[in-house]
């Protein structure tokens, strides 16, 4: 089979090799890829700007979805030809109190798809039996394969964030997972939304608006803080959601939400911290952490997709075979496009 390799830490080491198909446990499945998309984390280890550990040689590639080509003879309630999504804990330890309480998204130890083993962006991949949900035949397979980052965001907007019905929220980087952070904010009730860039975000700016934003900012170059000041009764939103997760998109949070609001950090930056906490403390504020997510919320983003509830055709600009994936590559990552899925 063909699959994508990430092959050293080296910036722009990535090719296309002929590789063995997965061979499968008695827990597992093959999945037969029809759809992979690009994720940031993809781009970042394409560039060699990633943060995490990487174990070299791997098969890039962890939101997907495709039909089960065999099942591990331990495997119930999947067959042969089924329409399925996979999550992306791909190896998990086997006694870790996380698991146990169901957070086996926080587990340290654990293994992702694209990094830690072989991911999709290949004909075929090995998946646990655990990691699969079946794809109903509302949802389009190039949709279900972004299942895992509108989880992402639900898990940010839907369980992690305070939000009420009517409460003003800003978003801070109009990136794929920024602008379904958006999505899901004005499901929840979002009475007026914000979403926040630079200049350089123009047409993912112009997407958050056909995705439901009531203002975007910052591709003109607008003053934020003026803008916040001038907006209701200007002391702030209520919830601000830092999508971008360089060290300034948490001062703007901090500067722009309210007294008692709420800020959830989703964006990943190694940057060091370079400005005080105070606001944190005077304005008392409640920081929160939202990372990955875990099998109900697949459950409950996959119902909404079969229900229109989410639109992705504003996010989606480009599908391509897996062999024009440089091209998807370098439009993804200029911000010509928002978001490419490849077809293995």
């Amino acid at each position: 089979m063909i699959g994508l390799v990430n092959y050293s830490r080296e910036p722009y080491s990535v090719e296309l090799r002929e590789l063995p198909a997965p061979e499968i446990g008695k827990d597992d499945i093959l999945l037969r890829v029809h759809a992979v998309g690009i994720c940031g984390s993809d781009l970042h280890q394409y560039t060699g700007t990633h943060s995490w550990q990487v174990n070299y040689p791997v098969v890039l590639g962890h939101e997907f979805s495709g039909y089960v080509a065999a099942v591990g003879k331990e495997v119930r309630g999947f067959r042969e030809g089924d329409r399925v999504v996979s999550e992306t804990a791909a190896v998990l330890p086997q006694d870790s109190p996380l698991i146990r309480q169901g957070l086996y998204n926080l587990e340290p130890k654990r293994l992702g798809f694209g990094y830690g083993v072989d991911g999709a962006m290949a004909s075929f991949v090995r998946a646990p039996a655990r990691c699969l949900h079946h794809v109903p035949a509302a949802v389009t397979l190039e949709n279900a394969a972004l299942t895992e980052p509108c989880c992402v965001a639900y898990n940010a907007v839907c369980v992690h964030s305070r939000l009420r019905p009517g409460d003003s929220v800003a978003v801070i980087g109009p990136g794929p997972i920024g602008l379904l952070c958006a999505a899901f904010a004005k499901l929840s009730g979002a009475g007026h939304l914000v979403v926040i860039g630079t200049r350089v975000d123009g047409k993912r700016l112009e997407t958050a608006e056909r995705m439901g934003a009531d203002m975007t900012l910052g591709a003109k170059g607008e003053d934020v803080g003026e803008w916040v000041r001038n907006f209701g009764d200007g002391y702030g939103l209520d919830l601000v959601i830092d999508a971008a997760g360089v060290s300034a998109s948490l001062k703007l949070a901090l500067d722009i939400v309210r007294p008692a609001g709420h800020i959830t950090k989703v964006g990943w930056g190694p940057q060091p911290l370079s400005f005080s906490l105070d606001q944190l403390v005077q304005k008392a504020v409640t920081l929160q952490g939202s990372f990955s997510h875990n099998w109900p919320m697949w459950e409950k983003v996959i119902t909404l997709l079969a229900g229109d509830k989410i639109s992705l055709a504003p996010l989606v600009n480009r599908i391509s075979p897996l062999s024009d994936w440089r091209e998807a590559f370098e439009e993804m990552h200029s911000g010509n496009i928002v978001k490419g899925v490849l077809l293995p």
